[in-house]
Order: structure tokens, then sequence, then C-alpha cells
């Protein structure tokens, strides 16, 4: 049955980052899939994580620059890049103008599952 999602859920993050997700475990439960909306600003970064899920990000604005265990890799607006789940990886944008993206995780996104580095 179809389900209209009216709002996305704000998840809170430090470093100045938004993410609102429209599909998930925090908006509407959803488990097989999360699909959340993204805006980093220039110069942030998050501690590296290995997570239990593939994420595919397409940035629609800006630069996601994404460090793996081969090196760092720039997506540029208009691509996309999937990560696997057991990758180290670790998400931050340059000192330009930031970021707009949307994270695609398949199975849904979860604080838990990330394995966040302290």
């Amino acid at each position: 049955m179809a389900e209209l999602i009216a709002a996305p859920a704000r998840i809170p993050v430090p470093g100045g980052k938004t993410i609102d997700e429209y599909v998930g475990r925090v908006n509407n439960g959803e488990t097989a899939v999360s699909v959340a909306y993204m805006v980093a600003p220039a110069g942030w970064t998050e501690p590296a994580q290995t997570p239990d899920f593939d994420e595919i990000t397409l940035v629609l604005h800006g630069t996601v620059r994404v460090g793996t265990a081969a090196g760092t890799i720039d997506v540029q607006a208009g691509q996309a890049l999937v990560t696997r789940a057991g990758e180290r990886v670790r998400y931050a944008t340059g000192d330009g103008a930031g970021a707009q993206y949307v994270a695609i995780c398949l199975p849904a996104f979860s604080p838990d599952a990330a394995h966040r580095a302290e």
C-alpha cells in the first residue's frame, strides 16, 4: 500500500550537519532501507565508521569527500558513490561551499549500526 511521507524527521548530529530522514527507522519505522537528505557545511567532518549497511551517497550540490582504505574520493554534484557494509569510511566536506546530498542505506541506518570511531 502506498505511504505518503508528509515530512522528514530531523536527526540531531554534532558539527553543523543536518539529517532529514524521509524513510527509515526514525521517521516511519522502515528497517530495510533509509533515505535521508543531508546538508553539511564547509569544513565539516565526522568520525570514521565501519557500518553494517551499504550506503549510496548521491551528491546534489558541492562535494562530499570520502576517505577509504584505498584513498580519498571526492564525490562532486551529479555523482554518486556506493560504499559497502564492513568498509571503513569517513565522510567530510572540503573548505568550499559544503554539500547537499542524499544518503540511501541498505538496511536502514541506525547509530548503533554505523560503528563510529570514538
